[in-house]
Parts: C-alpha cells; structure tokens; sequence
C-alpha cells in the first residue's frame, strides 16, 4: 500500500495557514501536511523596502531545504509576494512540485474569455504578481485598503466587506471573472460570488487541484 503524500506548506503570513489547511482537508485530505510560518518575511519585505534581494532569497531556500529535509514530496508557497525567491528553490528543485501561491490560479484564470479582475489585500502584490499572468489575458487590479488591517485586528467581517467592495467595483468595469490573489482572502470567496455573480478563483482552491494531480497516485 502506497505511502500518503507528504506536502510542506510555507506561509509568510498568519492569515494563510487556515485556508490552504482547509481547502487541504477539503479536497485532498489523504495528503500529509506540514505548515511553516515565518511572519517576519512580509513585515520585513513591507518595512525595509529592499525588495526581494539576496538575503531574501536565501531565507526562501532556507525554508525550502528544511521541508525537503522532512520528507516533503511538495512544497506550496502561500504568499504572493514572493515570486522570483520561489522561482529560485523551484530550479533547485526539477525533481519535485514547488509551486508559487498564484500559478494554479493563473493557469485556470488563462482560460477566461475576458478582462480578469485581481484583487489583493497585500500591496506587494500587484508589484509583482501582475508579470506573472500570460500577456493575452487582460488584467484589471485593485487593492482592497484596510483588508490586511482588519484581519489584522480579528475583523473577519469587515475584510470581507473592503473585498467586496473592491470586487463590485471591478465588475462594473466589465471583468468576466474574478480573482483573490492571496491565501488569506479565500474566507471572502462566497461573499464576493453573491455579491457580483461572477466566477471567483482563489489561490488555495488552484493550487490544491494541481499538486493533488502532480503527485496523487
């Protein structure tokens, strides 16, 4: 009998742990998970201004070598901001999954017909999440202010309203689909779906789907 797949998850934010685990339980409960969490790397990244230089890209393979080092078969990024430090412990890495937050999602959004509306909650974000996306799939981003804040302080209810909010307004300029760029905002999902009847993609849901297809027996 065939051994369960061992996934690390690594979180540079509290708020990510919770949906990713859920949407883990959820759609792939088989799987064994790992969470990593080192909060200082967005306030770091936010505070210092220094971008995603060398020290940070260290302190990602640091990360990255440490799961390895458990057993991870997997390894799934859950902050967005992150992208070129992911890209990097990826081409250490041909020979297992390692998976930036958002390319599931991308991958999925590609296929909309129509402008895609990216809403994040995290200003780093929309620098470097945006270069991602294939240049034929029109894009139309927007920060959801004060969401970070409020789920900062334990407001759920009041990040899902600025998300909402955020989200009708990119639906009135015509977007065929929406998406949450961030782990965190996975919890706003439902609400944005009642709120503007569009289809909405979360990174967790993406992500899962596809790790789950590369490594499942």
């Amino acid at each position: 009998m065939s051994q369960p797949v061992r996934i690390a998850l690594i979180h540079a934010l509290a708020h990510s742990v919770e949906p990713i685990n859920a949407e883990m339980a959820r759609a792939w409960p088989e799987a064994i998970r790992m969470n990593l969490l080192d909060d200082s790397l967005s306030a770091d990244l936010a505070r210092d201004g220094r971008g995603l230089d060398a020290a940070m890209h260290e302190r990602f393979e640091c990360l990255a070598a440490y799961a390895e080092a458990t057993g991870a078969q997997g390894i799934l990024f859950t902050c967005s901001a992150f992208g070129p430090c992911i890209e990097a412990v990826a081409a250490r890495r041909p020979h297992m999954p390692v998976l930036k937050p958002n390319e599931a999602m991308i991958a999925d959004l590609a296929r909309v017909q129509g402008p895609v509306g990216l809403i994040a909650s995290f200003a780093p974000t929309l620098v470097s999440m945006p270069a991602e996306f294939p240049p034929q799939v029109p894009l139309k981003t927007a920060l959801a202010e004060g969401a970070m804040a409020a789920l900062n302080a334990g407001d759920g209810p009041g990040h899902d309203v600025a998300v909402v909010a955020v989200a009708r307004h990119l639906a009135a300029q015509g977007c065929q689909a929406l998406a949450l760029a961030q782990f965190s905002m996975a919890r706003a999902a439902a609400a944005v779906t009642a709120a503007t009847g569009l289809p909405v993609f979360t990174t967790p849901g993406s992500a899962v789907g596809l790790l789950r297809r590369q490594l499942a027996p």
